[in-house]
């Protein structure tokens, strides 16, 4: 470990105690510097630095090394500099903490110059009183992303949805008028259109849909978290613009709320939506639920035994349409099915003709952030 004094002293303060020592005057060394008094006691004041070239006459005048000069002028005058690195720091911990020109260009924060207040909205934003604390997303204070912690992208991601979901007002939440509304939901399923009515639906089941369109390296397709034990929110990023992965995706997050998960103050955070994942009891029962959802399992497994191991357009279009679906509903499961034998990943490359585009459609009825547009809450 490096010793550092606890008290740094100019280079003139060992001037003067050699002169001392010597018994000379500032005098004195001036006339064998050949310099003017004023010089040697500004030096000796520390009212001047001491060049290389001072460091170099001292060393002929009192034979001290030019090095320890210099050395010395330059811990004295670190040591003592201006106090501008304290807000350098700040600054640099400010953008460590939290992704700012993401925030800013999104209208999350203000811009601005001075460091104190920018700390001051950052603090704010988090909800915190120092930078390093967490905060808190739901009601028990959890923040966990299955025991893996939250990189600071997706926590001001959640920050953002929990925002936007506060200042909503829907009705108390009824998990008998959500039960009702996945009902409704089934006959929405053939149309991307009809995709518009899925905010409503869930508005008046009491839950908060909110979208917030994805910051770079966020990884999270959907979340779901309760305000209270009456105000479950699902929130979107909308990543895949995908017919498949919008329905997969919302109906994934409604079984979460229909079974309460996070109703203990717990993100669940789903980043990874392939029912195939090695996942928790209650992702498994998501997964199920929304893979069911978009195509009935009992349907597609008597399909696939009876057109495999070819699949064509023509054979898909009907199935979709025997079952009222959209047919990029049957072609994102279908590849889902596949995925998990020989052809692997290939799989994802099938049937991309079905996958029709669904965002537009649903950011004309959603309470949205991002995609062009920036609600002023919270600012």
């Amino acid at each position: 470990m490096a010793f550092v004094p606890a008290e740094v002293f100019p280079p003139g303060e060992f001037v003067r105690e050699e002169l001392a020592a010597r018994g000379w005057t500032q005098a004195d060394l001036a006339e064998i510097m050949e310099r003017p008094v004023q010089v040697v006691n500004e030096i000796i004041r520390a009212k001047k630095r001491v060049t290389e070239e001072t460091a170099k006459e001292l060393e002929a005048a009192l034979g001290i090394e030019a090095e320890f000069w210099t050395r010395t002028e330059a811990l004295y005058r670190l040591r003592n500099s201006d106090p501008a690195p304290s807000k350098i720091a700040r600054s640099a911990a400010i953008r460590q903490r939290v992704p700012l020109r993401l925030m800013t260009a999104r209208g999350w924060l203000p811009k601005t110059t001075d460091v104190a207040e920018l700390e001051q909205l950052v603090k704010g934003f988090l909800r915190v009183e120092r930078l390093e604390e967490r905060p808190q997303f739901a009601m028990a204070a959890k923040q966990t992303l299955y025991d893996q912690p939250l990189s600071p992208i997706q926590e001001v991601w959640l920050l953002r949805v929990r925002q936007i979901a506060e200042s909503m007002v829907v009705p108390r939440y009824s998990e008998a008028t959500l039960r009702r509304g996945i009902e409704r939901m089934r006959n929405l399923l053939r149309s991307p259109d009809d995709a518009r009515h899925v905010p409503q639906i869930l508005s008046e089941a009491g839950v908060r849909l909110v979208i917030v369109e994805r910051l770079p390296g966020l990884k999270i397709d959907g979340v779901c978290f309760w305000l209270s034990d009456t105000k479950p929110v699902i929130g979107l990023s909308l990543t895949r613009d995908r017919i498949d992965n919008f329905w997969f995706v919302v109906r994934h997050e409604i079984e979460h709320v229909l079974n309460k998960d996070g109703s203990d103050g717990t993100v669940i955070v789903d980043n990874d939506l392939d029912e195939t994942a090695d996942t928790s009891a209650q992702e498994q029962r998501a997964n199920a639920a929304a893979a069911d959802f978009c195509v009935p399992s009992s349907e597609l497994d008597d399909f696939m035994k009876r057109k495999g191991p070819l699949y064509t357009d023509l054979n898909i279009r009907g199935f979709a349409e025997s079952l009222a679906l959209h047919p990029g509903l049957v072609a994102g499961q279908l590849r889902k099915r596949l995925s998990r034998g020989p052809l692997g990943d290939k799989a994802w490359m099938l049937y991309s003709k079905h996958l029709v585009k669904i965002r537009p459609v649903i950011l004309e009825t959603a309470l949205v952030d991002g995609f062009g547009s920036s609600l002023q809450i919270g600012l």
